[in-house]
Formats: structure tokens, sequence, C-alpha cells
């Protein structure tokens, strides 16, 4: 079952608005059979990022894809994301074309800031330079309209269809959009029914810029991230447990996650849940044949948390940012 809804972007694209995520996807046997189900099933809106380091393992895959002639590009969406360590004006463009030789392809349909904060970055390892305590080094206040500029030279020299933002707020967004030549084309966050970013998903709508929501289920592997970072587990929304949402899910005859993507759709929100098992990946694209009336709709409305509903806010010991000018959750 191909995707059935759609959210337009500048130029005429249209992103799928139910995608696959593949954060934390770094197995190869893994990830390889993962988008090779979801491709088979329907799927036709990938996202990654340069530091997920799986561009080049879907990469590989695409390609194959290609060549079978199963797939053309243009019938794939696919974006990735200038690493922490690349938003710096000198080292958009050589990060864009790292992310394009990974992938294996002349173009991203979207490519995203991933995060408002530069970090300096090591030649000698390709990553973030760290200090003696092994954490990630930030560098001064973001110059946004100088960095945003380069993204723009990216759309220019045909790498990117169209460009965007991830993890700002409205403030940083509206620096953006001062200075834009070409218009932020969407904002990707974490966004789920008990995290619903109301103002924010307003303010983006209201000028013209897309959302994609990340971690829509609320990332229930997120702790084995954690650990796997050498950090304590911490406590997890269970929105798949909740109640409310089991009770709109046994009316629909639904799984509790398609219900809470579905919710997200109904907001003119695009989803990019994150599995690698084929069963789920079926369920999470199966969405397009159920819809909540309004009296379902307020039910999970309701739901809403707020800050402390967050999963990924990005004070996770690798740095320490929460008093950088430009950490973008504020509590």
């Amino acid at each position: 079952m191909a995707a059935k809804m759609f959210l337009d972007l500048p130029g005429g694209l249209k992103m799928p608005a139910l995608g696959l995520g593949t954060w934390q996807a770094k197995d190869k046997d893994e990830l390889v059979k993962a988008l090779n189900a979801a491709l088979e099933l329907g799927y036709r809106h990938i996202d990654t990022a340069y530091v997920y380091e799986n561009e080049k393992i879907i990469g590989d895959v695409l390609k194959q894809w290609f060549t079978s002639g199963k797939l053309k590009r243009e019938d794939l969406f696919i974006t990735t994301k200038l690493p922490m360590f690349g938003v710096h004006p000198d080292r958009v463009e050589f990060f864009m074309k790292k992310s394009l030789e990974n992938l294996q392809i002349d173009y991203v349909d979207l490519y995203l800031i991933h995060f408002p904060i530069g970090f300096k970055y090591d030649s000698n390892t390709g990553r973030s330079l760290l200090d003696d305590k092994q954490q990630m080094v930030p560098e001064g206040k973001t110059d946004h309209a100088a960095v945003w500029k380069k993204m723009e030279e990216q759309v220019d020299a045909g790498r990117a269809k169209t460009i965007g933002l991830s993890n700002y707020n409205i403030s940083q967004i509206e620096t953006v959009l001062k200075s834009a030549r070409i218009k932020p084309a969407n904002l990707q966050v974490e966004l789920h029914v008990y995290l619903q970013q109301r103002a924010l998903v307003d303010f983006c709508h209201k000028n013209g810029i897309t959302v994609v929501a990340y971690s829509p289920l609320a990332s229930p592997g997120f702790n084995k991230f954690l650990q796997s970072i050498g950090k304590e587990p911490k406590k997890l929304p269970e929105i798949l447990s909740d109640p409310v949402v089991n009770k709109i899910a046994k009316k629909h005859s639904k799984t509790p996650a398609q219900v809470v993507l579905r919710f997200l759709l109904q907001r003119g929100i695009a989803a990019i849940p994150k599995s690698v098992t084929p069963k789920r990946l079926q369920e999470n694209i199966n969405v397009f044949d159920f819809k909540l009336d309004d009296g379902e709709f307020k039910e999970l409305w309701n739901l809403e948390v707020g800050e402390d509903a967050r999963v990924c806010d990005f004070r996770l010991g690798l740095f320490k940012i929460e008093d950088h000018p430009d950490f973008p959750m504020k509590r």
C-alpha cells in the first residue's frame, strides 16, 4: 500500500506524508532487509542524516532498486541532514557532497540543517572535535543567515530540490526567514500526541512551512540509544499503552501506533516512524483507510503533556549546550 497523502513543497514537489525514519538503524543486514521490505510495501519517503552513519547502506539499496528498474529516482522522496559539525558556512557544501556520495544520487529532495548549534569539526577524524572529557565542542553563536545562504546555494547547484530546518524554535525560524532568498520548505521536530508543539506547528503552517514529526511514537527504543552511549535509561512516554489511544484503536480495529500516526496526518503533519520490523512497517503505512472523527481527535488532542514528554531533548551529556545562546529547547 503506497502512501496516499502528500504535503506540497515549493516547485510542485510532493512529500509523502508517511515516511521511513532510519535513526539508530546502523546494522547493515537489518537495515537492508528493512529498506527492501519498506520499498516493497510502498514507502516512497526515506529520511536519513549524515550523523546516522547509514547513508552508504541506504545508497547501496537504492542503487539496486534503480539499476533493476523497479524504481526511478523521481519515484522517491529522500531527506538527509547537515550534521551539527557541519553547521558553519565553510562546511555546508562539503557535507552536502559527502551525503550525495554516500547515497549515490545526484540530489536529495530535502536537505535540513540538523540542529541550530554548530560544533567544531575535526578533519582528522571526520567527526566533531572532542575536548579532554570526550565531549563535543560547540562553536559560538550560530550565524544563521550565513549558513542559510550556503543552504540556498545547494538548491541553486541542483544538489537539493528543497531545504529546511530541524530542531529550530520559532525565534530561530524567524531569524532565518528575515534573510532567506529561498524560504525553508520544512521543519522537522520531535512531535507526538503527548508533545504536540501546537504554537510551533501553527507558526510553520501560517508561514508556508511544512512540518515532519520525528519520534511520532515517542521513540520506544530510545533507552537502547542511551545505554549505547553509557547513559542511564529514562522514563519514556508510554503512548502506545495509553487507555484513550487503545480505546480508539479498538474501535477502528487498528493498532495504537496507527491511531497516533493518523492523528498527526489529520493535523497536516507528516510522520517518519522508524522500524526495522516488516510487520510494523506494514502497520505504520496502513493508516489511510480510516479517519478519526471529531470526538476522537479531541480526545487525542487533550492528551497533550508538553515539554515534560519530550524524549530527545539533546541534554544527553555528549555536550554541554543547555546554556548556549542557540539551544532551542527552553523549558
